[in-house]
């Protein structure tokens, strides 16, 4: 009986000639061996120190530097292989094992021979793992022990990889377990089930297993396996997977064709007889998964003999798997999975596109340059040899499967359960994957081994089919009862790949991929019904734009007397409609409704559902569509009032406008050189762009003597109207003056003049300053600064004691240059990059909104934040750029949790200003002197070394508590963006952790001027007392720049900044939360210059200062009367 069953050890050199499956074997010619170990002193003498390189060494040089950009990235391949790759000791137990899984085999006891549908045999603890549906079909059943046990798949041939090691062994079933037709009607299907079940029944009871479940073998419900795990501490060791498969020659092969019939329509209808003259459809699925059990073997045979003196081979697939794994590809109904890439290596070494002298890199390279080049949905490939006619050719597997790959048998496509939608995500990822590889600027190891990529992140929106029972009704609207049958009534299989196809077709123009999520079914105890079609849970959609078309509101159609005019109409249904177009053409088309911008970027979602409903009788209520979840954070105002685009739109216009006139200004002694704007909007990242103003006296006390508002104590506070600061370069001259002060004076001059020209010339209202002048221009105010070109450099001139002058950074200086360079080139290079990419501006207003919210706003600057998104367009790999501010803000979390602060500068390529040399030059300064620089630090082409806009925060602190906080609201928003049965409530995010701070200082939300951009909107606001619209020209300048909860902060930093930290959100929070900081609250010794916010008490006999908190909680009250409602001490976290 057990004739047939080898060692794997056996079995492997059996196959593999002589050599020993051994880990140095495996590594083969290709490698040298290690070098004989040095003197025993542990040196090298000199002799051998300068002994010329060997031909072998040289050529491993000239590998790396062709192959690898860098030894670097060598290496890191290395280190991962030996990760991933079993080690010797775990084989000998996984070997044990096996062992004594074959000795139980051989002695489970006969059973009669009874019907197929009377199971009564079974014992109760045992249910057959197969839906039987319809229950009643001919055909006998006994149990025999096993004719013979293989282990086949990646155990033998070395390339199984951590995590999941997994061991398949085929048990062939004697030939009296078979009757005649049992081809037919899932009889073959039902005696497969019934022999594991009757094994799980007995291996149920041994010792030997830590646990006996079943699972459907890649989900696909007509294959049950039986799992089994060591018992102990071993249980995570190895799962054992046994498949049962036919005797060799009992099927005749030829019944099998794609195009031939195996299940009867009648029987599957539940029908007493068939339809008289009715042809039977061919089922290609249902054939296909028989064929694949009658080729185990010979399959095993063919990838052995490949991997046969090619130790690069085996390398090759272990870092395939690794690349499938990153991209969730290798699990689930019609994945691409370790067995079918190992099978593609072989299908190249037999075209001859890779040799056996490849490096495992190289065979990596070439796959994916196979998978990125060749579709396999057009044109399929096939491992058979010879050209038999007897055999179906390529065209018939076209017609019956979507994706064609054929094994050596030339009967079994390997890719059976392939959606073409699945291939082509494939395909897409191969093609990313190679332009990294080729990029030298990327890390390509990261990218492409290390950073997974989920849905949530890697496509721009994400859709949930939330019923996958909805599928069924699928399949009757789009009639396919034929595909049922071919599944095995699996609606789920049968329906994806014409679903797919379906949105793939609606969002043709706008998509440039249509990906779902592959179907899982989870494995089940043996006592345990399997699992129904449903239990796969709800599928997922990905969708990845093409930014330029994603919003476009036309579907523009054939000319209306085409004949393709019809097909367009029957496709959209009653949302096509005839226009007439500029051209004068006449033609179909679809309008969709969106006025805002992000109503736009929601196109998408109607065609969806719109498509869905129509043809596949899926209701709306059954689709969560997850892509613009978050948008509501950004929106201010009514529900239709958009996120806020339009606004900075109109902003960009009147600051254009303003600009030109200072341009034009006639009457100045200089003329302005350059106007560069520098407030985030004007860079579309402003949070919440202001909106045109205009003042309600009722709400202020005028001062008519100097035409000027104030705002009324009696009201609440008037809305905030932020200035938006532009920098007005003059032109040099050799009449500035040289001295810094005297350089302010005439600053000052030019801001009177500026405002009394633009008052006289185009009627703006303004209010000079000595550091700016303030214009009131279409509802916003402007602040104008002049700047000198020569300034900074004056303020960095030092005389020593000596006389001598010298030029140092000053702070001053840093200051100015922060002001008038860094900033605008930073406005101007990220408004060129919102230009590229759409999505850019809103990512970041997430982003800051998110600080914000998390009371860090005054801990790291916008300019950082806004680098850190502008570094995920810039630099996307191994994503693409982001095409919705949903994914550019999951991205940005991704970012702060797992760049390595601590020993990489982030390079943010602006404008493509640095080449590949400026880069490692960057790193490797950087590496030198790491100990000097900021925590956060952000290199871009005008600031390499310094890192301005992390110089002075955040702390390594606050670092660590943003990247705590980042971690745990991605963990909550992808949990919450991934669960369509859950509340999505995505705010949560948004909403800060209290329980850490020490005191809360609760506001009047009557004095916070931003209150309605609070995170949750209040129920009801106050009137603000400023009306929307664009000014008059007759009106008094309105208050601007008046925070009260702003002012109240900075008097309590300046009181009590030693003593405690104070963190608030900006945008509309009603807590101010105050962390003490521990060391204020050691007893310090008793001076007078101590005793600021502290009280005398006695310690030791000695007199000490210790913080006198009560009056402090006082003092908090005193100086926000009106402003604070209450303060609430949580004493409980900290003592005196």
């Amino acid at each position: 009986m057990m004739a047939g069953f080898k060692e794997p050890a056996e079995a492997a050199e059996a196959e593999q000639g002589s050599q020993p499956p051994g880990r140095g074997a495996a590594r083969g010619r290709k490698r040298p061996a290690p070098a004989p170990a040095p003197a025993p002193s542990g040196r090298l003498s000199r002799a051998e120190l300068y002994e010329p390189p060997s031909s072998e060494e040289l050529n491993r040089l000239k590998e790396t530097e062709d192959l690898f950009h860098s030894s670097l990235l060598r290496l890191q391949i290395e280190e991962l292989l030996k990760e991933v790759t079993l080690k010797e000791t775990k084989k000998k137990k996984i070997d044990a094992f096996l062992h004594e899984i074959n000795g139980l085999l051989s002695a489970i006891p006969e059973t009669s021979e009874s019907d197929l549908t009377d199971q009564s045999w079974l014992p109760g603890d045992v249910k057959v793992p197969f839906l039987q549906v319809p229950f009643d079909v001919k055909g006998k059943f006994l149990f025999l022990p096993p004719a013979q046990l293989s282990v086949v798949g990646s155990y033998l041939l070395g390339t199984c990889i951590k995590p999941e090691i997994n061991v398949d062994v085929a048990v062939t079933m004697p030939r009296e377990v078979f009757q005649d037709k049992d081809n037919l009607n899932q009889r073959y299907h039902r005696k497969r089930a019934l022999y594991l079940a009757h094994i799980a029944h007995h291996f149920s009871k041994e010792k030997l297993f830590g646990s006996v479940k079943f699972a459907y073998m890649n989900s696909s419900h007509l294959k049950p396996i039986l799992l089994l795990r060591p018992q102990g501490k071993d249980e995570k060791l190895v799962t054992v997977r046994l498949h049962a498969c036919p005797a060799p020659g009992f099927f005749k092969l030829s019944r099998f064709h794609p195009s031939k019939n195996n299940v009867r329509t009648a029987w599957f209808m539940e029908q007493s007889a068939p339809k008289e003259g009715a042809p039977e459809p061919p089922t290609p699925h249902y054939n296909n998964s028989i064929l694949c059990d009658t080729v185990l073997l010979s399959h095993l045979q063919f990838l052995s003999s490949a991997a046969t003196d090619f130790p690069g081979m085996k390398d090759g697939i272990a870092l395939l798997k690794v690349w499938l794994n990153q991209r969730q590809l290798s699990k689930g109904l019609g994945c691409l999975s370790g067995f079918l890439v190992s099978m593609l290596v072989g299908y190249l070494l037999m075209k001859r596109k890779i040799v056996r002298v490849m490096s495992g890199y190289q065979v990596l390279r070439n796959v994916l340059q196979f998978l990125a080049t060749t579709d396999l949905s057009v044109t399929g490939i096939s491992l058979a040899k010879d050209t038999d006619d007897s055999l179906p050719a390529l065209a018939d597997f076209h017609q019956a499967f979507e994706v064609v790959f054929v094994d050596p048998s030339g009967l079994v496509n390997l890719c059976a359960d392939m959606t073409a939608s699945k291939y082509h995500q494939v395909q897409l990822e191969a093609k990313r994957s190679m332009e990294i590889l080729d990029d030298r600027m990327v890390d390509g190891f990261q990218a492409l081994l290390m950073t997974p990529k989920p849905m949530l992140r890697t496509f721009d929106h994400v859709f949930h089919l939330k019923h996958v029972s909805k599928l069924q009704s699928a399949c009757k609207k789009m009639e396919l009862l034929n595909e049922l049958m071919d599944r095995g009534g699996n609606y789920v299989a049968a329906a994806l790949p014409f679903v797919a196809s379906l949105l793939a077709r609606g969002l043709a123009g706008r998509a440039l991929l249509v990906a779902h999520s592959l179907p899982q079914t989870p494995e089940w105890p043996i006592d345990a019904e399997p699992p129904k079609h449903k239990d796969v849970g709800p599928l997922t959609f990905g969708l990845l734009f093409l930014p330029e078309f994603a919003t476009s509101t036309l579907e523009k159609g054939p000319q209306a007397d085409r004949p393709e005019a019809v097909d367009f109409r029957t496709f959209w249904g009653e949302k096509s409609e005839l226009r007439r177009f500029q051209d004068g053409t006449i033609c179909e088309a679809v309008v969709w409704e969106a006025s805002t911008v992000c109503q736009k970027r929601l196109i998408p979602e109607q065609i969806v559902r719109h498509l869905l409903k129509l043809h596949a009788d899926i209701p709306e209520s059954s689709i969560c569509y997850t892509g613009a979840l978050l948008d509501s954070v950004i929106k201010i105002g009514k529900e239709d009032s958009g996120t806020g685009e339009e606004a900075m739109v109109s902003i960009v216009c009147s600051y254009d406008d303003l600009s030109r006139k200072l341009w034009n200004l006639e009457g100045l002694p200089l003329t302005v050189t350059a106007v560069q704007g520098v407030h985030p909007a004007l860079r579309y990242t402003d949070v919440f762009p202001p909106i045109p103003m205009k003042p309600i006296y009722s709400f202020h006390k005028q001062i008519r003597t100097k035409r000027l508002l104030l705002p009324s104590e009696e009201k609440p506070c008037p809305a905030y109207i932020a200035p938006m600061k532009i920098i007005c370069h003059m032109e040099g001259s050799g009449r500035w003056p040289q001295d810094k002060e005297a350089i302010k004076r005439i600053k000052a001059a030019f801001h009177l003049q500026l405002a009394e020209l633009l008052q006289q010339q185009h009627q703006l209202i303004c209010r000079p300053a000595v550091t700016h002048t303030d214009v009131y221009k279409d509802g916003y105010v402007f602040r104008l600064q002049v700047a000198y070109h020569r300034e900074p450099l004056i303020l960095k001139e030092v005389v020593t004691p000596e006389g001598m002058v010298k030029y140092e950074d000053t702070e001053e200086s840093q200051q100015l240059e922060l002001e008038t360079l860094h900033r605008p080139y930073l406005t101007s290079s990220l408004h060129g990059l919102q230009q590229q990419h759409p999505v850019f501006g809103s990512s970041c207003r997430l982003a800051k909104r998110w600080v914000s919210a998390q009371l860090l706003s005054d801990s790291i600057s916008e300019e950082c934040v806004d680098l850190l998104v502008a570094s995920l367009f810039l630099h996307p790999a191994p994503f693409t750029p982001p095409s919705s501010p949903q994914v550019g803000f999951l991205r940005f979390l991704n970012l702060l949790v797992t760049f390595d602060w601590n020993n990489n500068p982030l390079i943010v390529n602006l404008n493509a200003g640095l080449t590949d040399a400026d880069c490692t030059e960057i790193r490797n300064k950087f590496m030198a002197a790491r100990s000097r620089l900021p925590v956060m630090f952000i290199a871009t082409p005008k600031d390499q070394w310094s890192s301005v806009w992390t110089r002075e925060q955040p702390s390594s602190q606050i670092l660590q508590r943003l990247l705590v906080l980042a971690a745990e609201s991605l963990r909550t928003l992808e949990e919450q963006l991934m669960d369509p049965l859950g509340s999505q409530d995505v705010k949560i995010a948004f909403r800060p952790p209290l329980d850490l701070y020490d005191v809360l200082i609760h506001l009047n939300s009557n004095q916070i001027p931003r209150h309605l951009e609070g995170v949750d909107r209040p129920v009801k606001s106050f009137s603000r007392g400023v009306v929307k619209n664009s000014a008059g020209v007759n009106v008094l300048f309105p208050v601007v720049d008046y925070d009260p909860v702003q002012c109240y902060l900075q008097e309590l930093r300046d009181a009590f900044g030693d003593l405690a930290l104070f963190f608030y959100d900006k945008h509309g929070g009603e807590v101010i939360a105050v962390l003490w900081k521990p060391l204020s609250f050691q007893p310090q010794p008793f001076k007078v210059s101590n005793m600021k916010g502290r009280m005398v008490s006695t310690m030791n006999n000695e007199l000490v200062c210790v913080p006198n908190v009560e009056a402090i909680l006082e003092d908090f009250e005193v100086l926000g009367e009106g402003l604070v409602k209450r303060v609430e001490a949580r004493t409980e976290k900290w003592t005196i």
